[in-house]
C-alpha cells in the first residue's frame, strides 16, 4: 500500500466532502454518523465508478449531511453518472431519481418517470393496489 497516496486520497475526500474530523489519521469508526456517511460516499465517488449503487444514502444522518449528500448525488446524476438508489423515503427518491420502481410482495412495478408521477401513485404500488407489476424471479 502506498501510504502517502492513501493519505493524500483521504485528505482530498475529507476536504471535498466536508468531513468533520480532527485529521486524516482518525479512524472511520470514530466519526459521527453523518461524517462517516459523507466520507464513504465521497470515497466511492472519487473512485469514478460508472455505476454508483446507494442504499438509504441519508438514513440516520443530520439534515446538513443529508443535504450535502443529496446535492452531490444530484450533481453526479446531472453529469450523467448512473446511480441506483434504494430508499424508503419518497422525498429522497423524487429528488434523486429519474425513474422509480417499487417492489411489493415479490412484484416489481413498471418504471415510473419521476417528473410524470405523483407520490400517491407510488403509494398505490407500495400497497399492491396496481396489478401491472411483474413477478420478480427468486
Amino acid at each position: 500500500v502506498d501510504t502517502a497516496r492513501a493519505k493524500a486520497f483521504t485528505e482530498d475526500c475529507i476536504r471535498q466532502y466536508d468531513v468533520r474530523t480532527p485529521g486524516s489519521e482518525t479512524e472511520a469508526g470514530a466519526l459521527s454518523g453523518g461524517n462517516l456517511q459523507k466520507f464513504i460516499i465521497g470515497r466511492e465517488i472519487m473512485l469514478s465508478p460508472k455505476l454508483l449503487f446507494v442504499a438509504q444514502p441519508t438514513w440516520g444522518v443530520d439534515i446538513g449531511a443529508a443535504s450535502a449528500i443529496r446535492r452531490r448525488l444530484v450533481a453526479l446524476r446531472n453529469e450523467g453518472m448512473a446511480i441506483l438508489v434504494i430508499s424508503e423515503e419518497l422525498e429522497e427518491l423524487f429528488e434523486l431519481c429519474d425513474s422509480i420502481q417499487v417492489i411489493h410482495q415479490g412484484r416489481l412495478s413498471p418504471p415510473l418517470v419521476t417528473r410524470d408521477t405523483r407520490p400517491e401513485e407510488i403509494g398505490r404500488y407500495m400497497i399492491g393496489a396496481h396489478s401491472t407489476a411483474e413477478k420478480v424471479p427468486a
